[in-house]
């Protein structure tokens, strides 16, 4: 959530930049400064009247004092007056203040200055791309048909037990799942981040505080009979652990990493793009997040770009990086970077990662701060990043290992894996 400073005091700077994330957010922060103006005119008036009530009560007791009943009284009215109008005049401010904060959180996050300009996925930069492309024997397979022929992915028991989106995970990919998901762990946790197990649901104040809702509800999987939230990503919880805290400088950077499935709904999503295991409701991801100062959340944010460089380039896939045009960035993010990973079978390209920097946009909802050199509280910024997500990883390593002995296992895996071939 942008901040009221932001807004007034760097008006222009945030129009334009909004802009880029195709907001005109020109109405808005002209009400939100209307209201703004409104609530701190009625909380002038209220501590007027609170301070008169107080003089009053003062006078009254003078009066008594010395015998002047009817005009004690009199004052007594007129205090009771004062009393009625600051009660109303604390329910109109509870209004504006509802209002105020409704409106400001309609805006997104300011994009960052290198954020390239554009609203779709085509508009994004490639800024590396590393085309280590294997040499398939024959017509190469899809993942969903590579899944059936081993019998290491069951689509339909997936739809039988729950619905489509589902998939059932058999005998060797199941274990290639485990694999995987503790080898992202290892890696995270030999970078320096401490790995914790999260809840997989949360409340309503989690929700907000990173950002999902209100945004992102027609998302998520909602257990509407407790108000809880299944995740959508690692990012909500771990990043929650921090809601209402003051960190002390020097306890920064804080870097956690976590496992846990992920659910999301993706209401509207059909036709080959989401086929097998290229988009799914319920799906496994290891992810990053960082609490870093604002003068260091952008070398932080190229640490997390680099580490998830690394566990990518090890898996042995064509990858490329992209940094995000302001129409495909998330509501939250400043600056966000793009892993996707090559599919052979598929000839596209599959996103497996996002890492972003959200400056103090989340912080703000969190209440999430540091204490400085002078002992004041400043708003933290936070990052995160999937490091990775599962499903079109496998997809990549099925489709981009195949050979006609079977599914050859990238050799950083075989440790985890116990097997170094599906077949």
């Amino acid at each position: 959530m942008l901040t009221l400073k932001q807004l007034r005091d760097n008006k222009e700077d945030a129009i334009r930049r909004l802009k880029k994330k195709g907001v005109d957010a020109e109405p808005i922060i002209a009400r939100i400064e209307e209201l703004d103006d409104k609530r701190k005119a009625l909380q002038v008036e209220l501590d007027n009247s609170l301070r008169d009530q107080n003089q009053a009560a003062k006078q009254i007791g003078a009066l008594m004092g010395k015998g002047l009943k009817e005009e004690a009284e009199a004052m007594k009215q007129a205090v009771a007056e004062l009393k009625v109008r600051s009660q109303q005049l604390g329910k109109e401010s509870e209004v504006v203040a509802e209002e105020l904060q409704a409106e400001i959180v309609k805006l997104p996050n300011l994009p960052a200055d290198i954020v390239p300009e554009g609203r779709t996925a085509e508009d994004n930069v490639v800024v590396k791309l590393v085309e280590n492309y294997t040499e398939i024997p024959g017509e190469a397979l899809p993942h969903w048909e590579l899944a059936k022929k081993y019998d290491i992915i069951d689509f339909d028991l997936g739809v039988k037990l729950t619905g489509a989106g589902f998939p059932v995970y058999k005998g060797k990919g199941a274990r290639l799942q485990r694999a995987l998901i503790n080898y992202f762990l290892d890696c995270n946790t030999s970078a320096g981040y401490q790995e914790v197990e999260p809840p997989i649901m949360v409340n309503e104040a989690s929700g907000f505080g990173t950002g999902q809702l209100p945004d992102k509800e027609g998302q998520m999987y909602h257990a509407t009979a407790d108000g809880f939230y299944l995740v959508p990503t690692a990012e909500v919880p771990v990043t929650n652990i921090f809601r209402d805290v003051i960190l002390e400088q020097n306890e920064l950077p804080v870097k956690m990493t976590a496992y846990t499935p992920c659910f999301r709904r993706e209401a509207g999503s059909y036709g080959k793009d989401v086929r097998g295991l290229n988009r799914l409701h319920q799906f496994d991801k290891v992810e990053i997040v960082q609490v870093a100062h604002p003068d260091n959340s952008y070398e932080a944010l190229d640490a997390m770009v680099a580490h998830v460089e690394s566990i990518v380039a090890s898996l042995g896939l064509p990858y490329r990086i992209l940094r995000l045009c302001g129409g495909d960035m998330s509501f939250t993010s400043a600056l966000t970077y793009d892993f996707e990973v090559y599919s052979e079978a598929q000839k596209r390209w599959l996103e497996v990662s996002s890492v972003s920097n959200f400056e103090s946009f989340q912080a703000n909802r969190l209440k999430l701060r540091y204490r400085d050199d002078n002992r004041k509280t400043q708003l933290a910024h936070t990052l995160n990043g999937s490091s990775l997500a599962l499903p079109r990883i496998v997809a990549a390593l099925l489709e981009n290992n195949q050979t006609e002995d079977g599914i050859r296992i990238p050799e950083v895996l075989v440790p985890y894996t116990g097997f170094d071939i599906i077949k």
